[in-house]
């Protein structure tokens, strides 16, 4: 298992040193969101700053976004990454983006970005396709003929075509929760980026197994597909730390548990009926009440709790073989400041 990290300052000046730091101390790959900022642009300053760790989105939105858009910026991050030499010595690390998509929910495809809302598995199974269609044509020269329900490609000149680049398969991989968008991840795409709020029973019973029905429909196998999570951790040292981050950590999950997408994570355990009570709550803006509801057994459900020093071996040991690589979730990351993240980092070494 590779531990990863997430980009925790989205100002442009100050990305290539945070992204050479964390290249220096081992991380295997930088993840941007798309939260507050653009997930692209602090990733073209990455790219250029470093020479072996991947970078990708988890996630950018999908539907808010042509395929043709998400194709030309996917297109060059790739090429601005490509080429260098690794300091491993290998040939090259080129080839290092991954374009992480997903779907988003209704309210924030049809409010926040004014994009009509359309069943979403159909259409990001059309997106996947789609890039691949584009991507295909700029490197081979291949007519662009992509028609489906959703979108219509079939124009492609000399003067929009950017030409071939030295690393063109783009590995796509799609955020998924329920068994219907991790089966479309299995057939289609590349990886799954696995949803924070989960737990390992959820992902060996629910996700895997629709995962692997995806793999079979495509003709694919477990090795050509890459689990990434994010690990919610309750992190410290000392008692009055790991307090401290319990506490958010419970205001975290009740902020998911509230909303139906993510009822069927709690169903895994049996606390389905949890999801109306923390909805509740949460519309009378009881945020922390809501956390109050979450308890310690629930907590140590769907994060893991440790010191620095062992931290990276309790995920391991809880997640072996549900996912490949993983990063702390990013709200309760420390510092690259903090020295013990080498300490961390040693423990998914010896993996």
């Amino acid at each position: 298992m590779k531990l990863d990290i997430g980009l925790m300052t989205f100002d442009l000046p100050a990305v290539a040193d945070y992204a050479r730091r964390a290249e220096d101390l081992g991380f295997g790959a930088i993840w941007s969101a798309e939260t507050r900022h653009d997930p692209f642009l602090p990733l073209a300053v990455a790219a250029t700053a470093t020479r072996r760790m991947g970078l990708g989105t988890a996630i950018a939105v999908a539907f808010a976004r042509s395929p043709m858009i998400l194709a030309h910026t996917a297109w060059d991050l790739q090429k601005a990454s490509s080429g260098q030499k690794a300091s491993s010595g290998q040939k090259a690390s080129g080839g290092r983006f991954v374009l992480g998509l997903g779907s988003q929910v209704k309210a924030h495809n049809e409010r926040r970005f004014s994009v009509p809302w359309k069943p979403p598995g159909p259409r990001i199974r059309e997106v996947v396709q789609a890039l691949r269609a584009i991507w295909d044509c700029w490197q081979h020269g291949t007519p662009l003929r992509f028609e489906g329900r959703s979108y219509r490609f079939d124009m492609m000149t000399p003067f929009f075509d950017p030409g071939p680049i030295p690393q063109p398969r783009i590995p796509i991989y799609l955020a998924g929760v329920n068994p219907q968008m991790c089966r479309i991840a299995g057939e289609v795409a590349d990886g799954l980026h696995v949803h924070s709020f989960h737990s390992a029973r959820y992902l060996r019973e629910r996700v895997h197994p629709a995962v692997q029905e995806g793999l079979a429909h495509g003709g694919r196998s477990r090795a050509d597909f890459t689990f990434r999570a994010s690990t919610m951790v309750v992190l410290g040292d000392t008692e009055e730390e790991r307090r401290r981050q319990a506490r958010a950590v419970k205001q975290q999950i009740a902020f998911y548990a509230s909303t139906r997408t993510y009822q069927s994570v709690l169903a895994a355990h049996g606390l389905e009926d949890l999801t109306p009570r923390l909805h509740a709550r949460s519309l009378a803006g009881d945020w922390e009440g809501m956390a109050d509801l979450i308890s310690d057994e629930m907590l140590d459900l769907f994060a893991v709790s440790g010191r620095f020093e062992e931290i990276g071996g309790k995920i391991r040991e809880r997640y072996r073989g549900l996912y490949d690589r993983t990063r702390l979730y990013p709200s309760f990351q420390p510092s690259l400041d903090d020295p013990r993240w080498r300490t961390v980092l040693a423990a998914f070494e010896r993996a």
